[in-house]
């Protein structure tokens, strides 16, 4: 299956947030040379960061649905102590006819942390995060993904920003047409690429080892995650991989036909469709160079406006998400797993205990209808998920959402890993802050653990994080960077990760309290109903967005 959603990348909010910059206390400032000039940055105490790194021309003008161009050099030294610009987005309350402030079309930027000791030709692991936000929203510098204590724990990190919403993903005739060479479509993948690539070319200067580099990402990062593992222009920028909720069938966003001829009979309304659409919403008619032309000469705000298209077919409106070209996006995830041809590096996958409820997935509205939608498998759910008849149905439909959309898919992606050879370490992340255990009653919500994986979180209101906040993140925080060193997440003091196998199912549970146990996977039962039920998924995703 081809089609798209766009998902939910809202990270939950709770009592726990990053942590902001700390007060700069060594004012020298370190100069690297890049292959494109050099730049200044900055020092935190035992951090030093560089802010604002341009990793590719900006794609404004004639290079707006281009992919990324290269940078034109510059003389003397480029101040690298301020982030760029976010790219442009709706964002939240944003009136309509303008973007997000602080967000431009100009904003391919990215953003690095490392020891403040380390010098050039060090060789210290890299990890790059890629941020979550349904492909419509996020940033690469949000202080939640500061890279502060992986810098401590002797890991580069690397932030960036990749192009979104329309100008991310895009499709139209006359764009299908122009620069045959060129791959079309899925532009926020062509930044990614252009991103890694930069790190090839220039991370040893930073002390990093470019053959040593892990890519990581939430919700839509990590959906980008099992692209960039399936993409063959992808191959060789990296070499372990971190999905954290990120799906891993085509039930998450994969790549939507770029026009009619490769169309998906179950799903036949193409990108190209939906940009016709959009052109047409703008008073643009046809499909040549001419209304090209118009489409480019839009304002940002114009093309980032929030809304999507009709599907030209009567249903609702739907938004394009990435794109199925046949030359950057091949195929999607769940067709290269099945056939063992992804990239060939040791992976973490992972899910949250209750990403999301309501009608994520379907519309249903109790327990019962929800039930009746698997068929012949209606008694082995009813088993799986209610096997007393007394949960109520928002706990279980939270449940369902969570297993159909993320945690079975995770499961099939460890699997088709392990069969072509590769370690698989699954995590169930369920740990839920007392301050919060009331608002999340049926476990860790989307996006949950993201800051205890960068381990920066701060209480809102000044007062001191909970011990046992800091145990989690600590913890969460070092498995991450272990397997970033090593491919392989244990090390001294933590609960033992088990590699996943077939036989055992062995995952880390990350339990509400915030023990951590190596344990055969309690969600199993769920999620065998789930994998046989994925045969007439079309009936199930019976709601209109997903």
């Amino acid at each position: 299956m081809k089609r798209l959603t766009t998902g939910l990348v809202i990270i939950i909010s709770c009592s726990l947030y990053a942590q902001p910059t700390n007060k700069i206390i060594n004012q020298k400032a370190p100069v690297v040379k890049t292959a494109s000039g050099k730049i200044r940055g900055m020092v935190e105490g035992d951090v030093a960061i560089f802010k604002g790194i341009p990793y590719a021309a900006p794609p404004v003008g004639e290079y707006r649905w281009r992919p990324p161009q290269p940078l034109s050099p510059w003389e003397g030294i480029r101040d690298a102590s301020e982030f760029g610009p976010d790219c442009a987005q709706s964002g939240w309350g944003t009136a309509p006819g303008t973007i997000q402030e602080g967000s431009s079309e100009d904003c391919l930027y990215l953003n690095l942390w490392k020891p403040a000791d380390t010098r050039s030709g060090a060789k210290l692991p890299v990890m790059v995060w890629i941020h979550g936000g349904a492909f419509v929203g996020g940033s690469g510098s949000s202080p939640q993904n500061y890279g502060h204590q992986f810098a401590r724990q002797s890991v580069i990190l690397v932030t960036f920003n990749y192009r979104l919403g329309r100008l991310g993903h895009f499709a139209f005739p006359a764009l299908s047409a122009e620069h045959p060479e060129e791959p079309k479509g899925s532009y926020a993948y062509m930044d990614q690429i252009a991103a890694l690539e930069w790190i090839q070319e220039n991370i040893a200067a930073f002390g990093g080892d470019p053959n040593n580099v892990t890519i990581f990402g939430f919700s839509a990062g990590g959906v980008s995650v099992h692209s960039l593992m399936t993409i063959p222009a992808a191959r060789g920028l990296f070499h372990k991989a971190i999905s954290e909720s990120g799906g891993g069938r085509d039930g998450v966003l994969t790549g939507r036909p770029i026009n009619k001829e490769n169309a998906d009979p179950l799903y036949p309304v193409s990108a190209e469709t939906i940009g016709i659409n959009f052109a047409r919403k703008h008073g643009i008619e046809g499909t040549d160079a001419t209304a090209m032309a118009k489409l480019r000469a839009l304002s940002a705000e114009e093309i980032v406006d929030g809304g999507q298209e009709n599907d030209g077919q009567g249903g609702p409106p739907i938004y394009s998400g990435p794109i199925l070209d046949g030359k950057l996006v091949v195929e999607t995830a769940e067709s290269a797993y099945k056939a063992g041809r992804q990239a060939k590096v040791p992976l973490i996958i992972g899910s949250n205990s209750a990403e999301i409820g309501g009608s994520f997935v379907n519309s249903s509205s109790s327990k019962e209808e929800l039930f009746s939608l698997f068929g012949e498998l209606e008694g082995e759910a009813k088993a799986a998920y209610d096997p007393d008849g007394n949960k109520e149905f928002n706990e279980v439909i939270t449940k369902f959402n969570t297993d159909w959309v993320w945690a079975e898919p995770g499961r099939f992606t460890a699997r088709a890993f392990i069969a072509n050879g590769e370690p698989a370490y699954i995590y169930h992340f369920g740990y839920v802050p007392d301050a919060v255990k009331e608002w999340m009653r049926f476990g860790a919500g989307h996006g949950s653990e993201v800051g205890y994986v960068f381990d920066n979180l701060m209480n809102r209101d000044g007062s001191p994080v909970d011990p046992k906040d800091k145990e989690v993140a600590k913890m969460m925080n070092t498995y991450w960077a272990n397997f970033a060193r090593t491919g392989d997440p244990n090390g001294e003091g933590l609960p033992e990760w088990p590699v996943y196998n077939t036989q055992n199912e062995e995952i880390l549970d990350i339990q509400s309290d915030g023990k951590a146990v190596g344990r055969p996977d309690p969600r199993k039962a769920r999620l065998d109903v789930i994998e046989k039920a994925f045969r007439f998924r079309a009936r199930i995703q019976s709601r209109g967005g997903f």
